[in-house]
């Protein structure tokens, strides 16, 4: 047999990480931009099914979608001194545009307290404007010395959660809140078993007064932060005069939090679950579900087993892999290497028994099913 073009994990777990994502189809390095990626096809739709039980669930909570500039002023950073410290090593900073230099440079955003503070002290006067619940879907641009496929890369997707309350109280409602959408989706989207905790002082959001994270533990036994949300204070409230009229009258600073997760979860998804021969997806976030995999010698077998196999795909939501100048056992390891969760195999022999072999991806097992029941062994499987 070849050799497998996936490292093992005992022998090296950071080249198998990267080994499994290339493999897999989800991504490749850049390369021509240090330290980014292109996310490919299966990649993004993975990506895409994230977003989706995320937005799902901030809008379910009162939250609504912006976007803002990709472009900050270099000042706005300056404003508040512990934010600025923080970012400074990592920012990528623009200085000459349409061919002249700018009289202030424009910092790509790492973050975006610093230009949502801004707008927020236009767009809050009173209480009765709290309290203020955005997200932006969005990319952001962190100048990376070691990079690794969506764990840390220059470039990369994320959301981020920002929101001005009256009360201290009522924000820190909502820092729990969102760490707690982000540990549902762990939990029960992804199948990652995550602890919710607070970051130590050294390990918080810069400007924050506290940092809650949701941490995943790794099959190499270290833990991943999949997901932040912080408790901002007053601090970009003062930074950028963010002050409402309360019920009394009295001109008071908002008290704000910011929530982010990023492409980084995918990281966190393929180290969860895959295994030596490659990806493993849950089946709720796994692009494709099930593929039918046709097996014939003859030529006069392969128009009846064709037939039944895009009867059945049709019928339980499957691909069928009818490419030709592959062999079954190509298309088997193809496919194994992508993470789909169920494979079924068709072949003469099945069709005269009236029957079909499904394999599961995660546990490798096997068994034989009637092909009238296959649209309910298929979702017992998923399920």
């Amino acid at each position: 047999m070849a050799e497998s073009p996936i490292t093992l994990r005992a022998q090296d777990y950071a080249t198998w990480y990267q080994d499994v994502v290339v493999e897999g189809d989800l991504a490749e390095p850049a390369e021509i931009v240090k330290g980014c990626m292109v996310i490919k096809a299966n990649g993004y739709a993975v990506w895409e099914l994230l977003q989706h039980e995320l937005d799902t669930r901030f809008k379910a909570t009162g939250h609504q979608n912006v976007y803002f500039p990709l472009l900050i002023p270099q000042g706005f950073l300056r404003r508040e001194a512990e934010h600025v410290e923080g970012f400074s090593p990592e920012l990528a900073v623009v200085t000459i545009a349409g061919g002249k230099e700018l009289e202030e440079p424009y910092v790509i955003r790492p973050t975006s307290e610093t230009i949502i503070g801004h707008f927020f002290s236009k767009w809050i006067q009173s209480w009765r404007d709290l309290p203020m619940l955005v997200n932006q879907w969005a990319n952001v641009v962190r100048w990376e010395l070691r990079t690794r496929l969506f764990l840390r890369t220059t470039e990369f997707l994320w959301q981020e959660g920002h929101t001005a309350h009256a009360t201290h109280e009522e924000a820190f409602e909502e820092v729990l809140r969102m760490l707690g959408v982000y540990a549902e989706v762990a939990e029960d989207v992804m199948a990652m078993p995550v602890v919710r905790g607070m970051k130590t002082q050294a390990e918080k959001f810069a400007g924050a007064l506290h940092s809650y994270s949701i941490e995943a533990m790794m099959q190499n036994g270290l833990a991943l932060q999949a997901a932040t949300s912080h408790d901002l204070g007053q601090n970009f409230g003062k930074a950028f005069d963010v002050r409402f009229q309360n019920h009394a009258g009295q001109l008071e600073y908002v008290w704000q939090t910011s929530w982010g997760a990023s492409t980084r979860l995918i990281g966190g998804l393929v180290m969860t679950h895959s295994d030596d021969k490659g990806l493993v997806l849950p089946p709720k976030l796994a692009p494709l579900k099930a593929v039918v995999v046709p097996i014939y010698r003859k030529d006069q077998e392969r128009g009846e087993v064709l037939e039944a196999a895009h009867r059945i795909a049709a019928d339980v939501g499957a691909r069928v892999d009818d490419r030709e100048g592959q062999t079954a056992g190509a298309k088997f390891f193809y496919w194994e290497r992508r993470g789909v969760p169920v494979v079924l195999e068709l072949g003469p022999r099945d069709l005269a028994s009236g029957s079909m072999v499904l394999k599961r991806r995660d546990t490798g097992t096997k068994h034989s099913v009637p092909q009238a029941e296959a649209r309910r062994a298929v979702a017992a499987a998923l399920e």
